[in-house]
């Protein structure tokens, strides 16, 4: 791993250090969401024009969640496309169909699909496994009203970034266990997948000090709220990293920034991936940090990495 960063990840980073602020885990939960909301607003690429994006709610246990549905273009009679169902990140704590909106709009329209954008419900209101409970209600009810929504239910890929790259990890693990429904692919952008307290990995050595954006302490911080008390951070549906039994999952696609304390979570689950026999294709940009993707109109990484990712999901979709 290299702690050389690219120019304008450099830029970015000295921006945000001369806008002073306390660090994420001393904030309150209402400023971190908006700061979320607001970097997202700034730092997003342009969004893509699409042919229709509308919101539908769905029933989930104690209460009803927002879907957002992304179809890229007009479809003629008789013509379905695949489905990407996107869990957006922000720790669980933060994040939403808004400040991801850009990215669902992105790989619509790249990758040729109908995406549907999840708003799980978020902790500390709602902790663990509300968000995993609402994330296979989505998953659930994209497969039964795949032909609603136009879609080819063999053909559904899980999508998302940091925890929500956990979700869909463990969203492969439901489907296995469960019988369904089934995933054709998954796409993981930097997933957070390693919630033990106190975890430790090379990148988390090298990049979690404060430095490069995300740091260990905010993922500490971030890890309490989602979980109750007396829960076990070392359930596979907490830390997906710790699954035992990978064979047979779909196919995978995994992206890491270099200088991210998480790295080394996507690396080693592509790694265990791999040696059960899950054809994956990796790739690290080794000179930027967590979060480069939705920095997209500032890093220009994050654009090229939004390319690689639509390329990846429509070949194996289409």
């Amino acid at each position: 791993m290299s702690a050389t960063l690219d120019t304008p990840t450099s830029a970015l980073l000295e921006m945000m250090r001369a806008a002073g602020g306390k660090p994420i885990y001393e904030m309150p939960i209402d400023e971190v969401r908006g700061m979320i909301k607001g970097s997202s607003q700034q730092l997003s690429p342009p969004p893509e024009q699409l042919h229709e994006v509308r919101d539908r709610r769905i029933p989930v246990d104690g209460g009803e969640i927002t879907l957002r549905i992304y179809t890229p273009r007009a479809l003629p009679a008789g013509e379905t496309l695949p489905i990407v169902i996107y869990f957006h990140g922000g720790g669980f704590v933060g994040g939403d169909i808004d400040t991801h909106d850009a990215t669902a709009r992105y790989f619509s329209k790249h990758a040729d699909a109908i995406v549907v954008n999840v708003a799980y419900r978020l902790a500390p209101e709602h902790r663990c496994p509300t968000q995993i409970d609402d994330a296979y209600a989505a998953l659930v009810w994209t497969a039964e009203h795949a032909s609603e929504l136009r879609g080819n239910p063999g053909r559904i890929a899980v999508a998302g970034d940091s925890a929500g790259g956990n979700l869909s990890v463990v969203m492969t693990q439901l489907a296995k266990e469960r019988g369904g429904p089934r995933i054709a692919f998954q796409a993981l952008i930097y997933p957070w997948l390693d919630l033990r307290a106190g975890a430790s990995s090379p990148s988390r050595v090298q990049f979690g000090g404060g430095d490069y954006f995300l740091a260990n302490p905010d993922l500490e911080w971030m890890r309490s709220l989602y979980l109750p008390d007396g829960a076990s951070d070392a359930d596979p549906h907490v830390s997906p990293l710790l699954y035992s039994d990978l064979a047979g999952l779909p196919p995978a696609v995994i992206l890491t920034a270099g200088c991210d304390p998480v790295c080394d979570d996507g690396k080693t689950y592509g790694e265990r991936l791999a040696a059960a026999g899950v054809p994956v294709d990796y790739r690290c940009f080794d000179a930027t940090i967590h979060a480069f993707v939705s920095f997209a109109g500032a890093i220009p990484a994050g654009l090229e990495a939004l390319s690689f990712l639509a390329s990846r999901i429509r070949t194996a979709l289409h």
